[in-house]
């Protein structure tokens, strides 16, 4: 991870500086820890995002509301359809005061979550200790209490991203909001069919037919007669020619055999290798395998 981030203190000009915990601090210890890295003399207000989620960041947009409230701390919500399955927030609809937390509701009290974006004045990091910590459960109903917390709806999609079929939802989202945009990140070709990124580094040959909601890493080489859909395909990985890979992750410098087909949510870890004419159905292998026999049911590959 340390390594990934250098990449983009280079790419983007900018200084990372890593907090490392030792033992697990929850989601508000880790802040505690960081504290002298987050306070300086301006006191300016820092940003806390949950990195397994995906959305528009709307920043801009988000200091001006922190602003204008006045109160410790802000955070995004969402909406959703389902909010039993969540934690949800209730809240003052004109003001965006949240006035308390709902875990898991059984009737409908509202159908706003969390989104795991914050924007909090310094003040909060006393309210937090060194020990492990919710800033969900433990810090934020406190402010709530005193009237100092307010919520934005989050404009655009949103999706926790922790989880393999969630991911690959995620990620139609994500090429979605490209599209709407009309952003210049989308490929374009005959063989490209709806939203689709591909790597400019990337190497794809004749014949193949790409999309929808694909994503294609740096290097990756794709063989003639490839078929991709609702997939990605990390750096490095090698897909050789006429195999089919829908709905599934392919890790970083894996290869994909002559002819083979990997579907409905098929992982593969880093450095696997499929076989020639091997079907994967829903397999989940661990890093560093070679699969010389098909897998017919989802099942862990260890």
């Amino acid at each position: 991870m340390l390594n990934f981030l250098k990449e983009f203190e280079t790419k983007l000009g900018i200084k990372i500086t890593c907090s490392q915990e030792t033992e697990p601090l929850g989601t508000a210890g880790p802040l505690a820890l960081a504290r002298d890295k987050l306070v300086d003399d301006a006191g300016e207000p820092f940003f806390v995002l949950n990195s397994d989620v995906i959305s528009e960041y709307p920043f801009k947009e988000m200091i001006e509301f922190h602003k204008s409230h006045g109160g410790e701390a802000s955070l995004m919500v969402t909406k959703v359809d389902e909010p039993s399955k969540y934690g949800v927030v209730v809240m003052e609809e004109s003001t965006g005061q949240v006035e308390r937390f709902v875990e898991k509701p059984k009737l409908f009290v509202g159908n706003k979550i969390n989104a795991g974006i914050y924007l909090l004045d310094p003040c909060v990091l006393e309210r937090i200790q060194l020990r492990p910590t919710s800033i969900e459960k433990e810090v934020f109903p406190n402010i709530a209490a005193e009237k100092k917390l307010y919520a934005m709806v989050l404009p655009g999609f949103w999706m926790d991203v922790g989880q393999p079929r969630d991911y690959i939802t995620g990620l139609r989202l994500y090429l979605d909001s490209l599209k709407k945009r009309s952003s210049p990140k989308l490929a374009l070709g005959s063989h490209i069919v709806g939203n689709v990124i591909v790597d400019e580094t990337a190497k794809i040959g004749e014949g193949c037919l790409i999309g929808p909601d694909v994503a294609i890493g740096p290097g990756c080489v794709i063989e003639s007669g490839v078929r991709l859909s609702r997939c990605t395909v990390m750096r490095g990985v090698r897909v050789k020619k006429h195999a089919c890979v829908s709905g599934s992750i392919i890790g970083w410098h894996s290869t994909v055999g002559q002819w083979a087909r990997v579907e409905n949510m098929t992982i593969l870890g880093e450095d696997v290798h499929v076989c020639d004419e091997i079907y994967s159905n829903g397999g989940v292998v661990l890093p560093h395998k070679e699969i010389k026999s098909s897998i017919l049911k989802p099942e862990i590959v260890m």
